[in-house]
């Protein structure tokens, strides 16, 4: 049996009627760009995350550097971030010109450990006049948490410690849109807890466009108007610019397929949420807990609805690779997210870290493997992968 690791066709043929409707109506208006199909899409998805603001972006790079201009982080700066994850979290801080501070994952969620941020800050950083410095003399301004594979990072101790050193919190929210976390003071999603955050809407994404689009959210109205200006070469009144921005519109096809699957997203969470259920049974129904690590599910009982939304099912092994070899052999498509630490690229060898810095990142990075997981993944085929895992242990 063949199973892919993602499958986007049943998704579209349910769609395909009111998608290649509302595409026509863009072409026959031919409105293309930031038009009322954006608006639209706008309004949809502050309403959907529980945000006041919600601005269209050409992807969720761009979303990123937007907001990272808008905040004035650049040469001399440094962020906070994770390097367990995709590249474009650290690569926009360093097109910038600031510098991207790595701190190590907790190993059972794979998202950045709020313990160790504090624990850099404490022991490595000074406060100065002009805010906290690391060693290196950059004026440390954000922390960027990455809710990876669709699991919100303990955002609360994030929060406060970055209240007690005053610096802004960016969510890359990527792959998590409309994970739930339970707030200090209440229940939020993913990307509104902070100072702002950003999606991607790749089209892997479990909200995906037919190309590349992303978005960005804010409570406060003055950074929302910053990043409309900052996503037209920092152009308001035409052809004025106060300031440099960058080409960062989302086009209007895109907009409108958004649109057409939003309504969709909970249902769609649901699904994955059930084909990770029926993993986990597999899973410990023949007794290969033991053998493999399962994904962390820290606030299923926490009462929320979207605890994790599975974009990604990433389990653990010390004998990852053979394992996707033998998967390989039986027609099953697996992924690696991530074969390397960013802090383990070449692009990023100027910052010197050794190895072993960054130990959690650097054994996730050899031991993690993505199992096939979208919305109408049979139970034929998932009991396949688990059989024929378990072959493999055998």
């Amino acid at each position: 049996m063949r199973v892919p690791l993602l499958d986007l066709g049943d998704e579209y043929r349910a769609l395909a009627e009111p998608l290649q409707r509302e595409i026509a109506g863009v072409l026959a208006s031919q409105r293309f760009i930031l038009g009322p199909k954006v608006q639209l899409f706008e309004d949809a998805l502050a309403t959907y995350c529980g945000s006041a603001n919600a601005v269209g972006m050409s992807s969720g790079t761009d979303a990123l550097l937007a907001l990272l201009m808008c905040f004035g982080i650049g040469p001399g700066d440094a962020v906070i971030t994770t390097a367990y994850t995709f590249f474009a979290t650290a690569g926009c801080i360093s097109r910038l010109g600031a510098k991207p501070i790595f701190i190590d994952i907790d190993p059972a969620t794979f998202n950045i450990s709020p313990a160790a941020i504090e624990r850099y800050l404490s022991e490595h950083c000074e406060r100065r006049d002009a805010g906290i410095v690391d060693q290196t003399g950059a004026t440390i301004r954000a922390i960027m948490p990455v809710h990876l594979f669709g699991l919100c990072c303990d955002m609360q101790p994030i929060l406060d410690v970055a209240q007690q050193y005053n610096l802004h919190v960016l969510e890359d929210a990527a792959q998590a849109i409309g994970a739930e976390y339970s707030m200090n003071n209440g229940t939020a999603r993913a990307g509104t807890m902070g100072d702002a955050g950003f999606f991607s809407f790749y089209p892997s994404k479990n909200l995906g466009a037919a190309g590349d689009a992303g978005a960005a959210v804010c409570r406060e109205a003055e950074l929302a108007k910053k990043l409309r200006i900052c996503r037209q070469h920092g152009m308001e009144e035409r052809y004025f610019h106060n300031s440099i921005g960058g080409n960062f519109r989302l086009d209007e096809i895109q907009a409108a397929i958004l649109a057409v699957k939003l309504p969709f997203l909970e249902q769609w969470s649901a699904a994955r949420r059930g084909v990770a259920d029926r993993y986990r049974d597999g899973f410990s129904r023949i007794g290969l807990t033991s053998r493999i690590t399962l994904p962390a599910e820290p606030y299923s009982a926490c009462g929320l609805t979207n605890h994790h939304i599975y974009h990604q099912y990433v389990i653990r092994t010390e004998e990852r690779d053979a394992l996707r070899e033998h998967l390989l052999g039986k027609e099953i498509a697996t992924a690696i997210y991530y074969p390397l630490g960013l802090h383990q690229q070449n692009c990023f060898a100027f910052l010197d870290y050794r190895e072993g810095a960054l130990p959690e990142t650097e054994r996730a990075a050899r031991e993690s493997l993505a199992l096939p997981i979208f919305p109408t993944l049979t139970q034929e085929a998932q009991n396949y992968v688990v059989k024929s895992i378990a072959e493999f242990f055998a």
